[in-house]
């Protein structure tokens, strides 16, 4: 039910608790008798996405291979009565018929022109596609399929410009994203914020375009007020990282999107119908990233939840269990200092010169 790290006894520490699994068994057990079987998600690879498993080394000398950087995101997924296997789409002639919903996280290179065709047969068959961009990658094809659907791509990075001091400001480019109260996917985060660390491209939403071949798009996730789409992202002259309104992209900025194809627009209307979720940025479901953001991951299984046609289980995701960590600036360190050199030793010192006073006394 449970993993301990004892890593710390040989230290004086007592067993830390780094996973609780409790809630996932019992909401996986209750899951799978309802349902009978478990579903069946792909996971695509080929164009170095981050791997979902861990292959061990051979011969006597080899090294143990790296856990996969998303194992959290995997293990939650699985405890929804999911399961994840590999796809190879140079493999194949089709997604299996069994795969009702894919995965894309993070490609690196672009898709050939017969996986596209393969992701089009996918989507004109009512498929489901979990789609997370690495906006640092060029993928012109990728990019064009999502065009198709009203949804622009933009070749941009979001950034800020916040106050780190009484004069000092600093440019960030890690977006803290809010949660839009219109779709089943984000209804119960409304106005929920997360941070998405990495770089991050705003997302176009061409609406009237594809009205008319029945084409629904809806922002799920909207970069807070004060960060612009940089289009010079690249330069190293500060004059240039400046918003331009001319260039830039302005406010609203969209980092996730759903576009749903043949669906009723009521969500108490079950119909099939093609679904898929964009989200401009593919290092917030890392591992490094999801313990300390359970909103990342609240918005992760809602998605995969919503593209199953699994509305009714959209909810909230059991917590992940984290070590308390906190930091200090340089003022606090320094009245900290003050406090363990002299106030501290005062007090003491204090005490005892008025016993020592009263008793003399």
């Amino acid at each position: 039910m449970a993993e301990i790290d004892q890593s710390g006894m040989q230290f004086g520490e007592g067993p830390r608790m780094t996973a609780f699994k409790g809630e996932q068994a019992i909401t996986s057990a209750i899951i799978d008798l309802t349902e009978g079987k478990k579903n069946t998600i792909g996971y695509v690879l080929g164009h170095k996405e981050p791997p979902i498993a861990t292959t061990a080394g051979q011969g006597p000398m080899a090294q143990p291979a790296p856990e996969s950087p998303i194992s959290v995101l995997k293990m939650f997924i699985e405890n929804e009565n999911i399961k994840i296997q590999e796809l190879n789409l140079f493999n194949v002639d089709a997604i299996p018929a069994e795969m009702r919903t894919i995965t894309i996280i993070g490609p690196q290179y672009d898709f050939s022109d017969r996986e596209m065709q393969l992701l089009r047969d996918f989507w004109n068959k009512q498929g489901r596609i979990l789609l997370l961009l690495d906006p640092a990658a060029k993928t012109p094809k990728l990019d064009a399929f999502l065009n198709e659907f009203g949804l622009r791509v933009n070749d941009d990075r979001l950034m800020a410009v916040v106050r780190t001091g009484i004069q000092e400001m600093a440019r960030v480019r890690d977006v803290i994203g809010r949660f839009l109260p219109d779709s089943p996917i984000t209804k119960r985060l409304a106005d929920v914020r997360a941070p998405f660390v990495g770089g991050t491209c705003s997302l176009t939403l061409e609406r009237d375009r594809v009205r008319s071949a029945g084409i629904q798009l809806q922002p799920l996730v909207q970069a807070e007020e004060g960060y612009w789409g940089e289009v010079d992202y690249n330069s190293d002259d500060p004059a240039k990282l400046q918003y331009d309104a001319n260039r830039d992209h302005g406010a609203p900025l969209y980092i996730a999107v759903s576009v749903e194809k043949g669906g009723s627009g009521d969500e108490r209307v079950q119909v099939n119908s093609s679904r898929i979720v964009v989200v401009s940025n593919a290092t917030f479901v890392q591992d490094n990233v999801l313990p300390q953001d359970q909103q990342a991951l609240d918005f992760m299984s809602a998605s995969i939840n919503w593209l199953g046609s699994r509305e009714q289980l959209i909810g909230i995701a059991p917590k992940v269990p984290r070590t308390l960590t906190f930091s200090l600036d340089q003022n606090a360190l320094r009245n900290l200092r003050w406090i363990i050199l002299v106030l501290m030793p005062l007090i003491p010192a204090l005490i005892g010169s008025a016993v020592w006073w009263k008793r003399r006394a």
